[in-house]
C-alpha cells in the first residue's frame, strides 16, 4: 500500500481494543475471496480525521449535547432557521473543509486503485474520500462542497459562498464553541441575529447546501444507481456505520436478499449484527491498513 501514515485524531472515536489477529485473519479471507467489493461508509470512518459523529457512546453529538441537526422542512420552510444554519455554518467551514483524510480513506482509495473495490457509497458529506482520490464513489447524501439553489438549481463552491458571506458581513464576529458532524458550530441566538444571508446571485432563491438533511429523501436515481452497483458486486463491507439511517440500510437488505457475504467494521452494535457474516469492533483506521 502507498499508505501515507497520519497520525489519527482521537477524540471523537469510541474506545475500543486493538484488532485481535484472529478478526484481522478472518476479514483477511473475506477481503481476499471477494473480486468486486462494494463498500458503504458512514460517521466512523472519519472520526479519526477528527470529525465527530452523531450516535457514539460517550463521544457522539447525541452522547455530548442536546443539539439535533436542521431539518429540511425547518430549513426550506423559515427565514430564521436559514440564518441560523448559515452563521453557524459560516463560522465552522474554514476548520471543517481543512480536515484531511485518515488511513481508513487511503487504504479504500488504494484497493479502487488494484481493482479490488468495486464501488463505495459513502454517507458522510465531509468529501473525505474525494480527497483521498476515490474514483469510484457516490456520496449518498451529497456534500457540503457543494451549494445550490431551490428556485432555479444553480450551483456554487461552498468555498466561493463563503467569500459573499464575508462581504455581506465585514464586522460580524462570533466565537464558536464546540464542532457538529456536518461542519456547523453552536452559536447563541443573540450572536446570529444580525448575520446576513446572500440569495442566490442569478434568481434571488434559496440557497441550500447539496446535501440531504434529516427529513428529506435521497433521490431515486441515486438509489437506482447504487443498486445496480450493488447487483454488479460479489460481497459487503460496512466500514464506520452503525447504519441507523434507512437510506444506508436498505443497500444492506438487499445485499442480504441478494445473500451476498457483509462483513461489518464499527466499534458498537448496529443494525446488521443479527445477519452479519462477520462482525468486527475496531477502529477503522487501525485495522483497513492491516488487509493487504
Amino acid at each position: 500500500h502507498s499508505v501515507s501514515r497520519t497520525s489519527p485524531n482521537l477524540a471523537f472515536v469510541p474506545a475500543s481494543l486493538p484488532p485481535d489477529p484472529m478478526e484481522v485473519e478472518e476479514l483477511q479471507r473475506f477481503v481476499s475471496n471477494s473480486k468486486r467489493l462494494f463498500v458503504m461508509t458512514g460517521a466512523g470512518i472519519s472520526t479519526e480525521s477528527g470529525i465527530p459523529d452523531y450516535r457514539s457512546e460517550g463521544v457522539g453529538l447525541y452522547a455530548r449535547t442536546d443539539r439535533r441537526p436542521v431539518q429540511h422542512a425547518e430549513f426550506v420552510r423559515s427565514a430564521s432557521a436559514r440564518q441560523r444554519y448559515w452563521a453557524r455554518n459560516f463560522v465552522g467551514w474554514p476548520q471543517f473543509s481543512s480536515h484531511q483524510p485518515n488511513t481508513a480513506h487511503l487504504v479504500l482509495r488504494d484497493w479502487e486503485k488494484l481493482g479490488k473495490l468495486h464501488w463505495l457509497v459513502t454517507q458522510n458529506v465531509d468529501a473525505l474520500h474525494a480527497k483521498a482520490g476515490s474514483q469510484r464513489v457516490t456520496e449518498l447524501h451529497g456534500c457540503t462542497h457543494r451549494v445550490f439553489c431551490l428556485a432555479c438549481g444553480d450551483q456554487m463552491l461552498r468555498s466561493e459562498l463563503q467569500e459573499h458571506f464575508e462581504a455581506l458581513n465585514p464586522t460580524w464576529k462570533a466565537e464558536a464553541f464546540g464542532v457538529a458532524p456536518d461542519g456547523d458550530v453552536f452559536l447563541s441566538d443573540e450572536q446570529v441575529r444580525h448575520f446576513r444571508v446572500p440569495a442566490c446571485p442569478h434568481c434571488g432563491g434559496v440557497l441550500k447546501p447539496d446535501v440531504t438533511f434529516f427529513g428529506d429523501t435521497v433521490s431515486r436515481d441515486k438509489v437506482d444507481f447504487v443498486h445496480q452497483r450493488l447487483a454488479e458486486s460479489d460481497s459487503v463491507l460496512v466500514a464506520g456505520s452503525s447504519m441507523q439511517v434507512y437510506s444506508g440500510y436498505r443497500f444492506a437488505l438487499a445485499a442480504r436478499e441478494k445473500q451476498l457475504p457483509i462483513a461489518v467494521l464499527n466499534i458498537g452494535p448496529t443494525r446488521l449484527d443479527h445477519f452479519a457474516s462477520l462482525k468486527l469492533n475496531s477502529r477503522c483506521g487501525e485495522l483497513l491498513p492491516l488487509i493487504v
